[in-house]
């Protein structure tokens, strides 16, 4: 429940309202690319509010009202932009990053729905992230305010982190693989249903390996390999009922009824944003710029927001079956969006056709470097152009931006540019090589010649 802003902090939310329709345009100019200096202006307009916010404040109290749910959108927002400069082993550009895991391992323990193999990338994840944030708060590079909160966030993401991880301690060793393999059929189940339309082919093999797991219990419990009988049965069990409950769902729908009607608008949402970021899941490299996932996540909150008590319900309050599927896109989705961030390379927008333009070289290099001639040097005159292209674009050995400044990623441009040059040089040898043995006679037809001459 949110409460009202005091009088003495009405004039901050003004400013970051102001701060937050600055953020917002420049998000929307697609222009020119984003620069350091722009961002950074926006990054010390926040601080500046953040630090009157502080002292106005109580630490020991809690607050929740308007100004912190618009400093939550500018923060990610902020962070994002982090992210499309390039500045990705900085602290702010952490905070998408967390608060996108924290929406993801909120899902994992409302649905009970994972193991210990879902677990370790968050935990690997979360100990990179924190090596960041303590990096800048040891060397002052940005202020204590921002790292403060960076520590609060990341302290809950291991907070139920931590408790995803005790709930699974409480299975015994000898129903770990029966729970990790029913994990893993629940998961295929709800994305067949997610499909539309009845998938015999896919759906029949998940049914008899429910039905062996199945038969495996004695009176309704699990064994374990002495016929003891092992704790946690309920975990394993309520999973199985729920993969069969699924399985008849599954069956029971025909294609254009595969979620109901009052739930139809749901889920047709949920299916354009899941094919969206995956269209740019495939592209990323290309087309995304961080701050576009900025309007995927505001629609997967308007969506989560519309579910009571963890489920969706009708115009009269009820709730239709199906929901599971609605569920599975709306964390598949919440997944991609965390995939494409922590993917996020400290390359610059500005760089990043060059990093992009050097990487195809590069892989074009390699595999005529692998298969080999015959060639000449006419066949390597496209990499050439492509590199002395590029090289030309240096300035003092560096890549200058529209505005003089120097884009961020320039060790990573540099690495794939020598490294492109390197290859080019080694098949440029192995073509002289060539050449040489002609040369010289040494070939097999100067051979035969030479023999048919004594």
């Amino acid at each position: 429940m949110t409460t009202p802003v005091s009088q003495e902090e009405l004039p901050i939310l003004e400013a970051v309202i102001g701060i937050r329709n600055r953020l917002t345009a420049l998000k929307k100019d697609r222009g020119d690319f984003i620069k350091f200096s722009d961002v950074n202006s926006l990054y010390q307009a926040v601080i500046k509010q953040i630090t009157k916010l502080n002292d106005i404040r109580d630490d020991a109290t809690a607050y929740n009202n308007r100004l912190d749910t618009l400093l939550a959108d500018v923060f990610n927002l902020l962070s994002l932009f982090f992210l499309t400069i390039g500045k990705t082993k900085e602290a702010p550009a952490t905070y998408s990053q967390l608060a996108s895991m924290r929406q993801i391992l909120d899902h994992m323990d409302e649905s009970s729905v994972y193991n210990e193999t879902d677990l370790a990338p968050f935990r690997k994840r979360l100990n990179d992230l924190r090596t960041i944030i303590k990096s800048d708060s040891e060397s002052g590079k940005h202020p204590e305010a921002m790292t403060k909160l960076l520590e609060r966030q990341l302290g809950d993401c291991e907070s139920v982190l931590n408790r995803l991880q005790d709930n699974l301690s409480v299975l015994s060793v000898e129903l770990l693989p029966v729970h990790g393999r029913l994990i893993t059929i629940r998961r295929k189940l709800v994305g067949l249903a997610a499909k539309g339309g009845l998938q015999k082919a896919e759906l029949k093999p998940l049914q008899e390996e429910l039905r062996k797991i199945d038969s495996k219990r004695v009176d309704g419990k699990f064994l374990g390999p002495g016929g003891n009988i092992p704790a946690s049965q309920a975990i394993c069990s309520s999973l199985l009922e729920e993969c069969f409950d699924i399985v008849q769902e599954v069956r029971a729908q025909e294609e254009s009824r595969n979620v109901p009607p009052p739930l139809k608008p749901i889920h047709d949402r949920l299916t354009g944003i899941r094919a969206e970021l995956e269209g740019l899941a495939l592209t990323h490299r290309w087309t995304l710029r961080e701050t576009d996932l900025w309007n995927y996540s505001l629609s997967l909150q308007e969506v989560d927001k519309m579910r009571i008590d963890g489920k969706f319900v009708d115009s009269e309050g009820k709730q239709p079956a199906g929901q599971y599927v609605l569920l599975y896109l709306l964390r598949r989705c919440y997944g991609v969006i965390y995939r494409l961030l922590s993917s996020s390379e400290p390359v610059s927008e500005e760089l990043m056709p060059i990093a992009n333009k050097l990487s195809t070289v590069k892989k074009c290099l390699n595999e005529v470097l692998k298969y080999g001639g015959p060639f000449n040097p006419r066949d390597l005159y496209p990499y050439q152009l492509a590199l002395y292209q590029i090289d030309s674009m240096r300035k003092d050995g560096r890549f200058i931006g529209v505005d003089g400044s120097i884009p961020e990623g320039q060790g990573i441009v540099m690495a794939h540019l020598n490294e492109c040059h390197e290859l080019l040089e080694m098949l440029k040898e192995s073509t002289e090589d060539d050449e040489t043995e002609d040369d010289d006679g040494q070939g097999p037809e100067s051979d035969a010649t030479s023999e048919r001459e004594d």
